[in-house]
This record gives C-alpha cells, sequence and structure tokens, in this order.
C-alpha cells in the first residue's frame, strides 16, 4: 500500500471503514493509519468515528476498525 493507491480507493469508494481499507491492501489497520493521517494532514481525508449509521450503542464489543472511518475529501 501507498499513497497514491489508498488515494485512489478512497476516491473510488467515497467512504470506507478502516477494517475494509486494511482488508482491501492486505495489511492491518495500524500500518494504513499514518497513510490515512498523512491524506488527513494535507485536507484530502477526513476521519470519521462511530460511523455505523448510529448502530454504535457503545457496549465496546465492536471492532474499533469497523467504527473508524475515513471519506475522501478531494
Amino acid at each position: 500500500m501507498d499513497l497514491i493507491s489508498l488515494k485512489k480507493y478512497l476516491q473510488e469508494r467515497g467512504t470506507a471503514p478502516l477494517s475494509d481499507i486494511a482488508l482491501h491492501f492486505a495489511t492491518e489497520p495500524e500500518t494504513a493509519r499514518p497513510l490515512l493521517d498523512l491524506w488527513i494532514g494535507k485536507g484530502k481525508v477526513e476521519k470519521l468515528i462511530g460511523a455505523s449509521g448510529g448502530a454504535c450503542k457503545g457496549c465496546c464489543k465492536c471492532d474499533p476498525a469497523m467504527l473508524e472511518s475515513y471519506k475522501w475529501l478531494g
């Protein structure tokens, strides 16, 4: 995974959970976060927490990578 492939993936998807990003690139979420942080710093990506459509009730049973999503802003 590199910055350009991550950019293309998010541009195509619009918004994606961290778990989907990690699965797509066959890596761990902790590996994807620094690259996402670079795009956030450039103002191209927005981090969304609890973007599961309001389904999360805070029980801590969900995979945190499913609750953490990223949106391409362009």
